[in-house]
């Protein structure tokens, strides 16, 4: 069981995250990074093993981005928690919570390589943030942000993709792939010739721009739509 003011912290996070309209916007208003505070609030452990909790540099931040008065996130505040949370009616002073139908979860690259196993008890708090997609998906489609130029100049660095893995991985499609010796998924254009299929890179002066796809690889979806944030 988690100590009274680390708790108390934690569900003056999720309040000030319905105030912000996700937890990705608060990160940005508070100056810190949208994936440190998604481990916050899944408690990952530190290189300590305790799990990661709001402390109070973090606090501090959040206090000022907010408008709030200092201290304010070590106080319990049970009537705003009661109706985030849908349990009392009335007028709430913040916006609900998301509702996580019609938007799709923003996760990393090695929560994409397990996605199939971990899709059927993936909740709202396990994502960095939930983000609608302007075209039809499936159900269980998710959301990445590309890393590095490997499929330049067609797809940038920070850019989401939103991949559907109930989407037909054929000939030319964009696909996220996770290779059985690695950990993360990978994201590459399918190649489909002569029987065989190939992971293509898109950039020109990539090192490796084409491997063969075997055994020890599994498709986990297709790219349906990509998007940048303004």
């Amino acid at each position: 069981m988690l100590p009274r003011r680390s708790q108390t912290r934690l569900d003056n996070l999720e309040i000030l995250i319905a105030e912000a309209g996700s937890a990705l916007a608060l990160a940005q208003r508070a100056g810190t990074s949208g994936s440190y505070l998604s481990q916050v609030r899944r408690q990952l452990p530190t290189a300590k093993g305790t799990p990661r909790n709001v402390g109070d540099d973090l606090a501090g931040k959040l206090e000022l981005a907010m408008g709030k008065p200092e201290g304010w996130m070590d106080q319990p505040h049970a009537d705003l928690l009661a109706m985030l949370k849908g349990g009392q009616e009335g007028t709430p002073n913040v916006e609900p919570a998301p509702d996580i139908k019609g938007l799709y979860p923003l996760i990393s690259w090695v929560q994409a390589g397990e996605w199939s196993e971990i899709v059927g008890a993936f909740g709202r708090t396990d994502a960095e943030d939930w983000l609608p997609c302007p075209v039809r998906c499936g159900k269980d489609t998710f959301v990445l942000r590309v890393k590095g130029q490997s499929m330049e100049p067609r797809f940038h660095d920070g850019e989401y993709i939103f991949v559907d893995p109930d989407v037909a991985a054929d000939n030319g499609r964009f696909v996220v792939v996770r290779l059985t010796d690695s950990q993360e998924a990978i994201f590459k254009q399918l190649i489909v010739e002569g029987g065989r299929m190939y992971l293509k890179a898109l950039n020109p002066d990539w090192p490796t721009r084409i491997i063969e796809v075997t055994e020890n690889a599994d498709i986990c979806g297709v790219v349906v739509f990509k998007g940048e944030q303004v």
